[in-house]
């Protein structure tokens, strides 16, 4: 399976997971963004980035880090290793 294909996967993967937590979530696909998934809640916003294998670069974290969010918002970085039930987990 190629990268892109790979990385496709795992963003659904975790919007499903977003889902079964009550989000209602958007996918930019191939935008090149900060953000590759947006979840919306009853009471917060859930910004994520996706990887496969890897955590992203100081630059993409910066560039994360930096991005104007409401109050209520969470930025979160998903890294889904090969052969992995489920991510792991940074909070910004």
């Amino acid at each position: 399976m190629n990268s892109k294909a790979k990385g496709t996967r795992n963003e659904h993967r975790s919007i499903r997971l977003l889902e079964a937590a009550g989000y209602s979530c958007t996918r930019a696909a191939a935008s090149l963004g900060a953000w590759d998934i947006i979840g919306i809640g009853s009471t917060d916003i859930v910004l994520f980035q996706t990887k496969t294998n890897r955590w992203p670069d100081a630059a993409e974290i910066e560039t994360m880090r930096s991005f104007p969010a409401p109050a209520n918002a969470r930025k979160l970085i998903h890294r889904w290793r090969d052969r992995q039930r489920l991510p792991d987990v940074r909070e910004l």
